[in-house]
């Protein structure tokens, strides 16, 4: 077993195989891809999920963005323990916690239990994602390390495309419940690859921060409890109120107590480094763009569009060939030429510039989508690597847990923040257009139905999803009304479409300018 604890890992690191070395690479990014395919997948099965479960717009949400609060809450604490025990046992042990959740899954009948299904595969993917990275940059010879970094975010990266192609064809032959079979015979498989390769801890760890680890997750999850519930509640909801201003009161809190312990949670210090914390935005900023993005497109492509859940997967390879092509160019040339700043900052404005397209252009044939799609892809291709060598080439060796943490806590917060506006914003937006509608709709089904009227108005009201379920249901004889529903459901549900797009693209724009300002030129200290 590989340890590491300051110089003589190092040495020892240098001394392993090539061959040990890529297989360590290879199964740590088996991995990553299992938790971020994972977070994708029901973005393609959501429509199939709602209908089989009745699950409102909120309800939906929460069967995303359930995951990812829990995943982003737990990153910080569970980072830390692998440091202290080894990241290979928490590894292990996270794999096994997610493949039960992903299990029991398959026997739900409510959006309420996959909802708690999906929480605690949340908590498995928590303990997975930092180990992988750590164990990376651990065990990788430090010449060799920024490539294999490299490698692991764009395998990251393309895992939630994965997800969403794999989960395409399982619904083109199975029910949504194959998708979670799917993910637990792989955390299955995954866990016997995991168990040949080496583990790495820190030797000195100190005691572990239990204040901090519950002040950061009460922080975390107090935000995106608020951003989730806001657009049903009301956003001067009192509970709204206290979880936003605690949940950023508390994060300040975590702040003061991590500057003032001897063995913090998280040296909090560490993002006086200008690099480090550029990193860190610049990952937040991505996946709030990109998970935001396809929670939007995918309700498009299979609602508007009328494409299958595989069809609509495909509709996305442009991320694809965008990420995978500039991923690896993206990180040359910020490492090759001191250019961390300019990289950032173009890449984030790329992407922005993309969002706002869609929520400019009225994309009513495909290609004009995709055009904009492969727009953000270049911008996120050219940012994300050399945003995660920025976080973990400027934490200490022995705390490449720690490290992981953040990049991936800015990962998963910034999706969830991603989503959770999103959402807000499309189903704030839904609910204020769609009366009209319903109550057409109301009044129609009632001359030959008085007991499904209510039923179908308010299927109506709860989303788009139950819109088109609605008029899927109703006597052939009723064909015009059911296309009234349809085209009036779909007008309610596309200018907020674009309003998001334009809240998310103004956001990365704005990030974009922050970067160019505050980013340093150089990726790693010059000492390395």
């Amino acid at each position: 077993m590989v340890r590491v604890g300051g110089s003589p890992g190092e040495d020892r690191a240098a001394d392993m195989p090539a061959l040990r070395t890529a297989w360590l690479v290879l199964v740590s990014c088996l991995a990553v891809s299992l938790v971020v395919a994972a977070m994708a997948a029901l973005n393609t099965a959501l429509p199939d999920i709602a209908r089989s479960t009745h699950a409102t717009t909120g309800q939906m949400t929460w069967i995303i963005d359930g995951y990812t609060l829990v995943l982003a809450a737990l990153l910080l604490p569970a980072g830390a323990i692998g440091d202290r025990i080894g990241r290979k046992p928490v590894l292990l042990a996270g794999l096994a916690v997610f493949g039960v959740a992903s299990l029991a899954a398959v026997w739900v009948d409510t959006p309420t239990q996959l909802i708690l299904t999906r929480l605690v595969a949340g908590a498995g993917a928590a303990m997975i994602m930092p180990a992988t990275l750590s164990l990376i940059s651990a065990g990788v010879p430090r010449e060799k390390r920024a490539l294999a970094i490299s490698v692991w975010a764009g395998v990251a990266g393309a895992g939630a495309i994965l997800g969403f192609f794999v989960t395409g064809v399982l619904l083109n032959f199975f029910t949504w419940h194959s998708v979670f079979i799917t993910f637990a015979a792989s955390s299955l498989a995954t866990l016997v690859l995991v168990a040949t390769i080496g583990s790495s801890r820190d030797e000195n760890p100190g005691a572990f921060d239990v204040v901090g680890s519950l002040t950061s997750m009460t922080a975390v999850a107090a935000v995106v409890f608020g951003l989730l519930e806001a657009p049903h509640r009301g956003w001067t909801d009192p509970l709204i109120l206290v979880c936003l201003v605690g949940g950023v009161a508390m994060a300040v809190g975590f702040v003061l107590i991590e500057l003032r312990r001897t063995s913090p949670l998280l040296d909090v210090r560490l993002f006086r480094n200008r690099a480090f914390a550029a990193g860190s935005l610049s990952v937040a900023l991505q996946f709030l763009a990109s998970f935001g993005v396809f929670y939007l497109l995918l309700l498009q492509l299979q609602l508007v569009f009328g494409y299958s859940p595989l069809m609509s997967a495909i509709a996305l390879f442009p991320m694809v060939v965008g990420v995978g092509a500039f991923a690896m160019i993206g990180n040359w040339v910020a490492v090759r030429f001191d250019s961390l700043r300019i990289v950032l900052a173009v890449g984030i404005a790329t992407a922005g510039i993309g969002i706002l397209a869609i929520g400019l252009v009225d994309a009513d044939v495909y290609w004009k989508l995709g055009v904009m799609l492969g727009v953000v892809a270049v911008g996120i291709g050219l940012a994300t690597a050399p945003s995660t060598t920025a976080i973990m080439a400027n934490t200490p060796l022995e705390n490449q847990g720690v490290g992981s943490a953040v990049n991936d806590t800015a990962r998963e917060l910034g999706a969830a923040i991603g989503i959770a506006l999103a959402g807000s914003i499309l189903a704030a937006g839904y609910e204020k257009r769609i009366d009209a509608t319903a109550d057409l709709a109301h009044q129609q089904i009632a001359t030959f139905s008085p007991d499904a009227a209510q039923q179908a108005s308010d299927g109506i009201r709860s989303s788009l999803v139950g819109a088109v379920e609605v008029a899927d249901h109703l006597p052939a004889s009723a064909a015009p009304l059911a296309q009234q529903i349809v085209d009036g459901a779909q007008a309610a549900f596309l200018p907020p479409l674009q309003s998001a797009c334009l809240v998310l693209g103004s956001i990365l724009v704005v990030g974009a300018a922050g970067l160019g300002w505050f980013a340093p030129r150089q990726v790693m200290p010059s000492e390395q």
